[in-house]
């Protein structure tokens, strides 16, 4: 028998695992890559250009807001 081995990754947006076979790769120009685990979260990422700290749903999510500096 054979034996394979299940890459994990996380989805650049959520943090959820992203095994071998599901999402979506994006290579970037400096050859960064970014998994995504789902559609809403590509679309979150990459149309939207929104920031994954601000939502709850997502692993990265922090609580009482991002603290800025002036």
């Amino acid at each position: 028998m054979s034996k394979t081995a299940i890459s994990v990754r996380n989805c650049f947006f959520c943090g959820r695992h992203v095994t071998t076979g599901q999402g979506t790769m994006l290579v970037k120009n400096d050859g960064s890559i970014q998994w995504t685990c789902s559609n809403k979260c590509k679309k979150n990422l990459r149309k939207l250009k929104r920031d994954p700290r601000k939502f709850k749903w997502t692993t990265k999510y922090v609580k009482g807001g991002i603290k800025v500096k002036k």
